[in-house]
């Protein structure tokens, strides 16, 4: 008897999809209005991975037709530097979305940097404001990666109404706002975090479990109901003696995929719908500053 295997939730395709959707409606807009939707990254410091995500970032933005304009800044740059650019590019009318690049040094407040972008081109979907629409079931900017697992979720198991839903974690970037949009969808949802009790029995009842809590391989089989939809949003990395360190999950692939429907795989999965839901915010931000309606 063949063993079971989860069928694969691809993130890069499903992604790609979105991308030729905006595409088509930034080409609509630029030869109707003369304007091009424009997202500025500021990027401080020289952090690896967050220099691969920004160069991303740009070549996707390009490929749909979008302006990118980037800000890269010395590691010692001073918080008010930072403040004083973000109010620049509140002013700037030809910027339409704003995303600086987190982590930065330690020496500069990331909640201040979220406070002070314009919660109108705050592509992030981290400003109190935008969060505070989110709870309130307001049409708001919302956190890039809370969206692309509803997304994800969406595309394996279409309508989402009445289906148990429960997020392991509880982070403002994650946990919270993918909670709202599914209570939104009309899941009924739960949340674990730390202090849960028996939190491998409660994700066992679940029919879509998303897993955000940066603990690698954490879900294993028994804690997953035979055929729910997993969404792995852990990105990580083990290191290998001698190798390039390995990417994991918060889900235990190996075990899980022998049980669950479907599962996203790291990488591959949630990290490529972050980027175009970037994309989408850009635009979303693009249409509300110039009175037009956003069509996908």
């Amino acid at each position: 008897m063949t063993p079971h295997i989860a069928k694969k939730i691809d993130g890069r395709a499903i992604a790609q999809k979105l991308r030729n959707n905006l595409a088509q409606s930034v080409a609509k807009i630029k030869a109707e209005t003369g304007k091009t939707p424009t997202l500025a990254v500021v990027l401080v410091g020289q952090d690896p991975a967050s220099e691969v995500y920004v160069r991303m970032k740009r070549k996707q933005t390009q490929e749909i037709g979008m302006t990118s304009i980037e800000h890269k800044l010395p590691a010692d740059t001073s918080q008010q530097a930072v403040l004083d650019l973000v109010k620049t590019l509140n002013d700037d009318d030809d910027v339409n979305g704003i995303l600086v690049q987190f982590p930065v040094p330690d020496h500069i407040s990331q909640q201040k940097i979220i406070e002070l972008i314009s919660p109108e081109k705050d592509v992030d979907g981290l400003h109190p404001l935008n969060a505070g629409k989110l709870a309130a079931g307001v049409e708001a900017l919302v956190s890039c990666t809370p969206m692309g697992c509803v997304l994800l979720a969406k595309d394996q198991l279409g309508d989402l109404t009445g289906l148990n839903a429960v997020i392991i974690g509880r982070s403002n970037l994650v946990g919270k706002p993918v909670a709202q949009l599914l209570l939104k969808q009309n899941a009924t949802v739960t949340i674990c975090h730390s202090r849960s009790k028996d939190i491998a029995k409660i994700c066992a009842n679940a029919d879509l479990l998303i897993a955000a809590v940066g603990r690698p391989n954490m879900v294993k089989a028994d804690w997953v109901k035979p055929g729910a939809c997993v969404i792995d949003v852990g990105i990580n990395r083990i290191a290998q003696a001698g190798k390039k360190d390995r990417l994991v999950g918060d889900v235990d692939a190996a075990e899980v995929s022998q049980v669950a429907g479907s599962l996203s795989p790291v990488p591959g999965g949630v990290g490529p719908m972050t980027i175009a839901c970037l994309l989408r915010n850009t635009l979303q931000a693009f249409c509300a500053q110039n009175n037009l309606e956003m069509k996908l």
